[in-house]
């Protein structure tokens, strides 16, 4: 595997425990995201480096979180159905923050948006869902720090799935191989993706996300 780790009992040393902040891994001017998927949309996927296929749906919304123990919480450690593939996508930061500028927040949120009128005509018009979530530890207990997931749809879709993608690469041996330790109660080398809080320069990305 080519993604940093790190041991679980030094991840959190560097990390804020309250918040709304993006947590990763940055491999130079590229960001890392998660996805999770059945072995029929991974496999391609891992095969031709971008997203498509008999099995891959256009047409429908998918998730994207730059976190790695949220998509742990979300797909079970790749044990929950259709979710049996965990794979790390790196895409360029500066893409990353062109989904962050079309962001909508799936909930309304007065301070945002001023009236629910508005929101639901953002909503609407906008191909990125935006929602901030407890972050989770390994056993998927909520954490006081809010972790970011990101709908894409349409266009922005299409855009990160067939053009955007500088390599995919499959952990799921990875992931299973932490979460026997972590059923073994093995912390002390029980490991995971060595992640900081990424940084957003951009004050109108940083309002419209509404970033701690």
């Amino acid at each position: 595997m080519k993604l940093k780790t790190i041991k679980y009992n030094d991840y959190e040393s560097n990390l804020p425990q309250t918040g709304k902040h993006i947590v990763g891994q940055e491999e130079g001017e590229n960001i890392i995201i998660y996805q999770a998927f059945n072995p029929k949309i991974a496999d391609y996927a891992v095969k031709n480096q971008v997203f498509g296929g008999d099995y891959y749906k256009f047409s429908r919304m998918t998730w994207i979180k730059p976190n790695f123990l949220w998509m742990m919480y979300r797909a079970g450690w790749a044990m929950k159905e259709h979710q049996q593939k965990i794979l790390a996508i790196t895409i360029p930061k500066v893409k990353f923050e062109e989904i962050l500028k079309q962001a909508v927040h799936s909930k309304f949120e007065e301070d945002l948006y001023e009236t629910q009128e508005n929101w639901r005509f953002q909503l609407s018009n906008s191909e990125v869902r935006l929602q901030w979530d407890p972050d989770h530890d390994p056993y998927g207990n909520k954490h006081t720090r809010k972790a970011i997931q990101l709908g894409l749809k349409g266009k922005i879709l299409k855009n990160f799935a067939q053009d955007w993608i500088v390599g995919i690469e499959d952990i799921t041996p990875f992931a299973h191989e932490q979460k026997k330790l972590l059923n073994a109660k093995m912390l002390d080398t029980f490991s995971v993706i060595e992640e900081k809080v990424i940084e957003i320069e951009d004050p109108i990305i940083k309002k419209n996300i509404n970033l701690s």
